[in-house]
């Protein structure tokens, strides 16, 4: 194969292009000097984007808590969950909020309470309301209640028995310390999503026992699904999933595609006829089969919908969400994407057959230089223990702030067992601040996985294409064991 030859010929190696030398260029085209990098302030600002990336992470790390991503906060800024807190939560996961008649009053235009400000503290699970009689939910024993956590656990949250006349009146004015389950609830990401529906024993319980009018309102239910519904809950919740799936992650996305890429090669390697029309088949099953997930998840096929509800809960309760309406339209994409995948199949049949041509070769040069095919693993060990520190760190960023008490302006009373009385001077709740220019970070941060990314995959594509290179323009004559080595040096030198 005669080439025609630039100034420096064609061959990058020892071997002199066809050119004929001359005085001007003896060595025949051949490039003797040492290539090195020229391209320093490229060098030196991608040196500066590692430091930004590590100092951005670092803040993430030293503010955020993935916790908040997923869990609500309590009446004393909690994290619902968390065994840090106090007392400790790690078993009570689930926020209730206690006082429905503040739930109502916070969905009012003209209120001055706002949802967060409603006493609410973490549970086991959501509460039901008793079928022949009155049950309560009864605030964190302390105080003159001696009662261990776990102890209150066992009596599902209720110490009303236990009460002193003063705590009984109080309770029964809902200010606590024990409020009364009137309206059934449903674990919805992790809150208590009150059912607008009274259980009638035992609001006529409470009314015997001389407790104040409870509001019964449809707005006790929308109050709390607008909230749990709302954009900033939603993107934090996908966000959450993240690091809730990382087994399905580390699987689906990290081992799996590691062992058919090798598996690709081999097969390129010894079945090299077959592999164009078999990567085309696969390709097309794997579209149409993530396709028809879509479809059973949104409910249009089998019985194995989405649901926002965690755990069992009564069938006729039908409880929507953001989440599921788009799970409808990731299904319409993929459906989308499955018509025109098998369209382009069609209409590049003819050009498979070029690609048979091209595999050839490459399988002639896999089998020379057989290094390629455990090459994989190097890039791959590289990007995973990049994508898992960016993984955490970006779980950090999105929950980066600090827990607030808010500045509200609302009249209400609660009994605090600490100090043995109603207090009305701290009744506003928790909200968690983002730090300022919180976006402007995380933009940041998926700018630095890209272009990091991309680094990795494009130094990955030129040591391949300096092993081959070498292999191809040596025509066999040079040892390929070493070939990727010498070509990852080279790229640790020149780029």
């Amino acid at each position: 194969m005669a080439l025609g030859g630039g100034p420096l010929g064609a061959i990058i190696g020892r071997y002199p292009s066809f050119a004929a030398a001359d005085d001007q260029d003896p060595g025949g085209g051949v490039i003797r000097h040492d290539r090195k990098c020229r391209d320093w302030p490229f060098l030196l600002l991608f040196a500066a984007f590692w430091v930004a990336m590590i100092v951005n992470s670092s803040f993430g790390f030293n503010q955020g808590n993935p916790l908040r991503l997923t869990f609500g906060l309590d009446y004393k800024g909690n994290i619902c969950g968390s065994r840090h807190a106090d007392p400790d939560l790690h078993e009570l996961d689930v926020r209730y909020w206690m006082n429905p008649n503040q739930v109502y009053q916070s969905g009012l235009k003209s209120s001055h309470i706002n949802l967060p400000d409603a006493k609410a503290i973490c549970l086991m699970e959501c509460p039901l309301p008793a079928e022949d009689g009155l049950n309560f939910v009864c605030d964190y024993p302390e105080g003159d209640i001696r009662l261990s956590v776990d102890d209150w656990i066992d009596r599902d949250y209720d110490y009303f028995e236990f009460l002193t006349p003063d705590m009984r009146n109080s309770s029964l004015q809902l200010q606590g310390p024990c409020y009364p389950v009137i309206f059934p609830s449903v674990n919805v990401y992790w809150s208590c999503q009150f059912i607008a529906r009274a259980s009638n024993v035992s609001l006529k319980h409470w009314q015997q026992m001389g407790g104040v009018s409870i509001d019964e309102n449809m707005l006790i239910d929308k109050t709390i699904h607008n909230a749990i519904n709302s954009k900033s809950a939603v993107l934090k919740r996908y966000v959450a999933d993240i690091g809730k799936s990382w087994p399905v992650l580390l699987l689906c996305g990290g081992f799996l595609p590691l062992v058919l890429s090798v598996i690709w090669l081999l097969m390129i390697r010894y079945f090299v006829a077959g592999m164009p029309w078999i990567t085309v088949v696969v390709f097309n099953a794997l579209v149409i089969s993530v396709t028809m997930f879509f479809y059973i998840k949104a409910g249009w096929i089998g019985h194995d919908p989405l649901t926002v509800v965690i755990g069992e809960s009564d069938p006729y309760v039908n409880i929507g969400g953001r989440e599921i309406n788009h799970l409808h339209a990731a299904s319409v994409l993929m459906t989308i994407i499955m018509i025109l995948a098998f369209l382009t199949s069609i209409a590049i049949a003819r050009r498979i057959l070029v690609a048979t041509s091209v595999l050839k070769v490459a399988a002639k040069v896999i089998g020379e230089v057989h290094a390629l095919i455990s090459f994989p693993v190097v890039p791959f060990l590289i990007l995973a223990i990049f994508y898992i520190f960016w993984f955490l760190a970006t779980l950090h960023l999105f929950s980066a702030g600090q827990v607030i008490r808010n500045d509200c302006n609302t009249d209400c009373c609660s009994y605090d067992l600490k100090l043995g009385k109603v207090n009305c001077d701290s009744c506003c709740g928790y909200s968690i601040r983002y730090t300022p220019h919180i976006g402007i970070a995380i933009l940041f941060h998926f700018l630095g996985c890209y272009w990091a990314t991309q680094f990795l995959i494009g130094c990955s594509s030129t040591i391949i294409a300096g092993s081959v290179a070498s292999y191809y323009w040596a025509r066999g004559e040079v040892s390929v064991s070493i070939s990727e080595t010498s070509s990852l040096l080279r790229i640790s030198t020149i780029n």
